[in-house]
């Protein structure tokens, strides 16, 4: 689990995401997130839609002979 700092921007709090995790999920600065928040517990979830595509892996490729 990595941990990130809580930075101050204007009048908000904001938490960085880091950038391999950011270009692994194909996620841009602009682009929005999904936030859910667990009062309770204190967890806060962000749901990225970035552009990932999972490669297919050589045995779901038949080979034509």
């Amino acid at each position: 689990m990595a941990k990130q700092k809580i930075i101050k921007t204007g009048h908000s709090l904001a938490v960085t995401v880091p950038f391999e995790f950011a270009k692994s999920l194909g996620i841009k600065a602009g682009q929005e997130v999904e936030v859910k928040i667990e009062p309770e517990t204190g967890r806060v979830i962000y749901t990225f839609s970035g552009n990932k595509q999972l490669s297919l892996s050589g045995n779901f490729i038949k080979k034509v002979k």
